[in-house]
């Protein structure tokens, strides 16, 4: 019967991204009564899942970016002698469990994974292009539920969002007083979390000295640039690196 996991076979090698999205999180999220279009919260358990699974996974992602219920995790290198069927299954198995936990769910929530091949110089690109959606996702989250808050049903709230542009949303909600382009980093671009070196001074007991020693810290980066500027070039390039 071995001979029919057909896919026990398919490796991929370093540098690659792994995207996990969000399934069916609405009816188990539903019950916490989070708060729309966006739950701070949420957010904090999502990115403290994420420190989780640096701490605690076994593998050694880069970094991580995260927005809504999407993270995508960057590898240089990988367990498991690579294959994708470990990588696709123990990553978000992982990151379902630990979310779970984080916010004490009765209702189990899980995510799907997909695995994207990057050469070292595609992940820039890769995260404009995310960072867009979190921008989109943005967008488009708070015109639905200002849309709800103006009176209308989901189903017509779904339907006037997919009829208007981007500007007129913006407009939208303005006139509700928010500015889009005012509301929390973190909404707007998106989380990282990295690992990030430092040196602990500590004493010696067998040699009688004090000793220095290199440790590793998890960063939460809440306020992120937008990665098209020269300040969002460097902080990819310094994680990249």
């Amino acid at each position: 019967m071995k001979e029919r996991e057909i896919f026990s076979h398919l490796r991929v090698f370093p540098p690659f991204a792994v995207r996990i999205d969000g399934r069916g999180f609405s009816r188990a999220l539903r019950l916490l009564g989070l708060e729309k279009p966006y739950d701070e919260g949420f957010a904090h358990a999502m990115a403290d899942s994420i420190g989780l699974f640096f701490k605690e996974s076994g593998l050694n992602p880069l970094f991580a970016f995260t927005f809504s219920d999407e993270i995508s995790l960057f590898f240089n290198e990988m367990s498991y002698n690579n294959r994708v069927e470990k990588i696709d299954s123990i990553i978000p198995g992982f990151i379902s469990s630990a979310l779970t936990i984080q916010l004490k769910l009765e209702k189990p929530v899980s995510f799907d994974s997909r695995v994207i091949l990057l050469g070292k110089e595609d992940i820039y690109t890769y995260l404009l292009w995310r960072q867009a959606e979190t921008w989109r996702n943005h967008v488009s989250s708070y015109g639905f539920y200002t849309l709800l808050e103006s009176g209308l049903n989901e189903n017509e709230a779904a339907l006037s969002l997919k009829n208007m542009k981007a500007a007129e949303i913006h407009e939208l909600v303005f006139k509700y007083g928010i500015n889009l382009a005012e509301t929390p980093a973190w909404q707007r671009c998106g989380i990282m979390v990295y690992r990030e070196p430092y040196e602990k001074t500590g004493y010696d007991p067998i040699k009688r000295m004090e000793v220095t020693t290199k440790r590793t810290k998890i960063i939460q980066d809440w306020n992120l640039p937008i990665f098209k500027t020269e300040e969002g070039k460097k902080i990819i390039a310094k994680l990249v690196s």
